[in-house]
């Protein structure tokens, strides 16, 4: 799943990185509570506020747990076993599979 982020947007709020993923905003709060690598500032009022890179690894996340199948558990070792690793290969992955949108779009084109 690839989400598109604003560059000069520096916070989400819980309902809009909720409509991004389609998901329930529970869900995003259950993650938060669950993933030690999500840490969302909080305004005045309490509410989360997303910054980018807590959006980046809510994508990892999204796609360990909803795409990959693992448990809540598998996902939390997976990522405290290598997390930059982890990071990196999941941004060369998302990258190579917009370009492969991007060819496929070109294809039809033609």
């Amino acid at each position: 799943m690839q989400i598109e982020l604003s560059a000069d947007k520096r916070y989400y709020s819980i309902g809009e990185v909720a409509r991004a993923f389609a998901v329930n905003a529970s869900l995003i709060r259950f993650w938060d509570k669950e993933f030690d690598i999500l840490k969302p500032k909080k305004n005045a009022k309490g509410n989360r506020m997303f910054t980018p890179e807590d959006v980046k690894n809510l994508q990892l996340i999204y796609h360990l747990v909803k795409e990959r199948g693992f448990t809540l558990d598998g996902a939390k070792a997976h990522l405290k076993q290598g997390q930059k690793k982890t990071l990196d290969k999941f941004e060369i992955i998302s990258k190579l599979e917009a370009i492969k949108l991007q060819l496929i779009n070109i294809k039809n084109q033609l």
